[in-house]
């Protein structure tokens, strides 16, 4: 059977793995039902240490956003190398709110 793959690092989603449903518009920002993408847990984890809920409204809606922020590329770097189960606590400090 294969995996769901996470759209952000690339990496296959076991079921054993931490993962999460993200909304690619914040709901508190009009998101609530709006389209929502299946991370790892540790890849959602940075991407809202790394963006504030209005940054995410306003400038990374999409993958293809998220993808390109230098921070969130360098974790994408880091972390494709990691196997697929792979968890941690999200490195470096929470955003500045």
């Amino acid at each position: 059977m294969d995996h769901p793959t996470c759209p952000l690092c690339g990496r296959p989603i076991p079921p054993e793995a931490r993962q999460s449903l993200h909304h690619l518009v914040p709901r508190l920002k009009g998101g609530k039902g709006g389209p929502t993408v299946l991370l790892h847990q540790i890849c959602h984890n940075e991407i809202h240490a790394t963006l504030s809920e209005a940054d995410l409204a306003r400038a990374y809606s999409t993958i293809e956003a998220l993808r390109a922020h230098p921070r969130l590329a360098k974790f994408i770097k880091w972390v494709s190398k990691r196997p697929p189960g792979f968890h941690s606590k999200t490195p470096g400090g929470r955003r500045k709110r």
